[in-house]
């Protein structure tokens, strides 16, 4: 059996969307889907219900990245467990077959996940960012020792993911950092020598609307988990801002290119507040926590 687990918090028409698309998946196996809500309003409980999922409800206060996932996995009972988000929804009937496919091939492959295409209304530097992160060639992530780590080599998203149970059960969510629960995870089989797969074939729509306040929080967010995942190496903390360099870059030259050069001031602004974000988050330890609770997207974690 594979076990579909969803957080959700006021899914609305996403979340009927996201459970549509997973209803219309052609695979041989059997599929049940676990909702952990998180203090909805808006009936997602029972909408979730309707299309045949499990739902425990939690208090929002309780919401945690690792932790709600780590309760909904425990709540499942399939050997194959998959991640997904209730703003996702599978772009083809054959997303789920492809996503778990390469579990099924090798027993050193601890996860997999797929390819994310932005919504039709995404903004351009959303798009980039989706699309320099998930693009069209499949790639195997491995390392030999700490040092190799860097943001490619860790690069994995619960967004669209799978993996064995037996691996969920070895090396569960990390329930003490603030978002990014997904490459500390990653971080943690790629040291014990598994392989992580990126599979382009299993495509689910995704993409956010940030504000240039909240592309910062998210990142700030994103810094603070660094040195528990993708900077924990050494090595790529230097790596970062020639990374960053080389992105920016990337990014004029592709606004460019495809007729959108009027974006480009504000892909200016909105990098530019991803990457002061970033920075202080990868810096928090030297802020008070007031500010901390301020500048991230999650105040009750600082809270805590």
């Amino acid at each position: 059996m594979i076990s579909i687990v969803i957080p959700v918090k006021d899914g609305g028409p996403e979340l009927v969307r996201c459970l549509d698309a997973i209803a219309l998946q052609q695979i041989d196996e059997d599929v049940e889907i676990v909702v952990v809500d998180s203090g909805s309003t808006d009936g997602s409980p029972a909408r979730a219900e309707r299309a045949g999922a499990r739902v425990e409800s939690i208090p929002a206060s309780e919401f945690h990245h690792g932790r709600t996932r780590n309760l909904g996995a425990r709540l499942t009972s399939g050997e194959t467990l998959v991640f997904t988000s209730q703003d996702a929804y599978a772009a083809t009937t054959s997303w789920l077959a492809r996503l778990i496919a390469p579990l099924r091939d090798d027993e050193r492959v601890a996860g997999v996940y797929g390819r994310q295409l932005p919504h039709d209304d995404a903004s351009p530097p959303e798009q980039y960012f989706l699309d320099f992160l998930y693009g069209p060639s499949p790639r195997r992530q491995q390392i030999s020792a700490e040092h190799d780590l860097t943001f490619e080599a860790t690069l994995f998203s619960n967004v669209s993911s799978a993996m064995p149970r037996r691996i969920w059960e070895d090396y569960p969510f990390s329930e003490d950092i603030v978002m990014s629960e997904d490459q500390e995870w990653s971080r943690r089989v790629l040291l014990d020598g598994y392989v992580v797969v990126y599979e382009p074939g299993a495509i689910v729509h995704h993409s956010h609307a940030y504000s240039v306040a909240g592309a910062m929080r998210r990142f700030f967010d994103s810094g603070v988990s660094a040195e528990q995942s993708y900077v924990a190496g050494g090595r790529s903390k230097a790596a970062l801002w020639s990374a960053a360099i080389r992105y920016a870059q990337g990014e004029v030259s592709w606004l460019w290119s495809t007729g959108q050069r009027r974006w480009i001031p504000y892909a200016a602004l909105y990098e530019l507040a991803k990457f002061t974000g970033l920075q202080l988050g990868r810096r928090h330890r030297l802020l008070p926590t007031s500010l901390k609770s301020r500048l991230s997207a999650y105040p009750g974690y600082w809270d805590g």
